[in-house]
């Protein structure tokens, strides 16, 4: 790996660190803790790092074979707002999944599985530092309009809530949330990073090898514990069943289709060259992938239920209790991980708001369909503020008052009245340089 490494100015990334110390307030705990669970591995960094000898060309797009741009000033201004709304967005998903873990972190009943979680987090803190990096560096003022100081103020000022894409305004409501979640919305960061490796915008594609090289490791943080937790259910374990693990399965799946956005779209990102593919070709790939972790976590429930079954019969068992959907050497298919409907529980997207049921059953009656809802997604989240304003959009819709496509834009943000620490109302995280004493926290 050839890669060059830079800091943000002084006072942007002392506001990082401040940001760190608020809502990530276990670092020192990981810090203490590397040596014991990764000693091979390099501590986190909090720095910019960028890729050398990486294609110079355009990849794709309607200037294919040109040079890529180099500043946010060569392209048009149409082509850089969406650049920026692009990066903007990829910064609130990574600090955004701070706080979200942050929420049940204590919870875990494993250290190792706590601590994993906890690298992945200093890893989602240097991704959002990455991306503010490439908004300090260049200079954006044309296209949005304001100075690097606000939209670095902006974007640490983000809360659960307020957060551009909707899986990362979900609480989580234990610690199976903060694995599911690895698993699975992890999972399309690793396919977003992925299409933007070869953005037309060189710095943000000289960003994308070093993210994507830590995002393998959040996937792991996600997928090796659920391994874990399914034989152990297999093998009698009541703590964290498949029935469980089904439920959080039903409440994530979809949020993470809904964040390669409407499946009509993302032309404008092929035309520019800041991605390969449109939205619902990547959105099949990453639903055809879910497939294959859930069969996976299947075929190792059957093996650790029956010992001694190769995995060649473990296969073909399967195979046959998903088909007949019944009952075979003690197993029943009921007890088995099922993947959500592409189109269950959407509120964004060409799906949105259709009554359609786990297994992709339609429902007719807004009443039979929100019993189906809480049969199958977890009931701590059915009490949650989510979940409700869910189905007030949904009575609007079926009532005939609002259009499915324009009830998510108007979906009530979840506003905070405190963050981790509860004595707090507000933070400012950007101060004046010749004015450090204006604090880390102002009430």
């Amino acid at each position: 790996m050839n890669m060059t490494e830079a800091l943000l100015p002084k006072s942007y990334h002392a506001a990082v660190e401040r940001w760190r110390d608020f809502y990530l307030p276990d670092h020192g705990f990981l810090e203490a803790s590397w040596e014991k669970h990764f000693p091979r591995e390099p501590r986190p960094k909090l720095c910019a790092w960028r890729e050398c000898g990486m294609c110079g060309v355009v990849e794709c797009g309607e200037r294919k074979g040109e040079a890529k741009y180099e500043r946010v000033a060569e392209m048009p201004e149409e082509q850089a707002r969406h650049l920026f709304a692009m990066i903007r967005a990829q910064a609130s998903t990574e600090f955004g999944s701070i706080q979200q873990h942050q929420l049940t972190l204590s919870r875990a009943r494993d250290e190792e599985e706590q601590v994993w979680v906890l690298r992945m987090m200093a890893d989602e803190l240097r991704h959002g530092y990455q991306m503010l990096h490439l908004l300090v560096e260049d200079d954006w003022s044309a296209a949005t309009g304001r100075g690097a100081a606000d939209l670095v103020e902006e974007i640490l000022s983000i809360r659960t809530g307020d957060h551009v894409l909707g899986a990362f305004n979900v609480d989580f409501d234990s610690f199976v949330d903060n694995i599911v979640f690895c698993a699975l919305i992890d999972r399309v960061g690793k396919y977003q990073l992925a299409m933007q490796r070869v953005s037309a915008y060189a710095p943000m594609a000289e960003s994308m090898p070093q993210m994507l090289r830590e995002e393998a490791f959040h996937l792991a943080a996600g997928v090796v514990p659920m391994r874990r937790w399914v034989e152990r259910a297999a093998r009698g374990s009541v703590e964290i069943g498949l029935g469980m693990l089904q439920k959080v399965l039903a409440k994530w799946v979809p949020r993470g289709l809904e964040m390669f956005g409407d499946e009509r779209g993302g032309g404008s990102n092929v035309r520019w060259g800041f991605k390969p593919t449109r939205n619902a070709e990547a959105q099949e790939a990453y639903y055809q992938e879910l497939g294959r972790v859930v069969r996976d976590l299947n075929l190792r429930y059957l093996r650790a239920r029956l010992p001694g079954l190769a995995l060649a019969e473990a296969e073909a068992l399967l195979a046959r209790l998903e088909a007949e959907r019944g009952s075979e050497r003690g197993i029943r298919f009921e007890e088995l991980l099922r993947l959500p409907h592409r189109e269950f529980f959407r509120r964004r997207g060409v799906p949105a708001f259709r009554m359609v049921g786990l297994d992709g059953e339609l429902f007719t009656d807004r009443e039979e369909y929100v019993r189906h809802l809480a049969r199958v997604l977890p009931e701590s989240y059915l009490a949650g503020r989510d979940f409700h304003d869910y189905l007030q959009q949904l009575d609007r819709v079926v009532r005939g008052e609002l259009e499915p496509g324009k009830a998510a834009a108007q979906s009530p943000s979840l506003r905070r009245v405190g963050g981790v620490c509860p004595c707090s109302r507000a933070v400012r995280w950007v101060v004046d340089e010749a004015a450090p004493s204006a604090g880390t926290t102002a009430v």
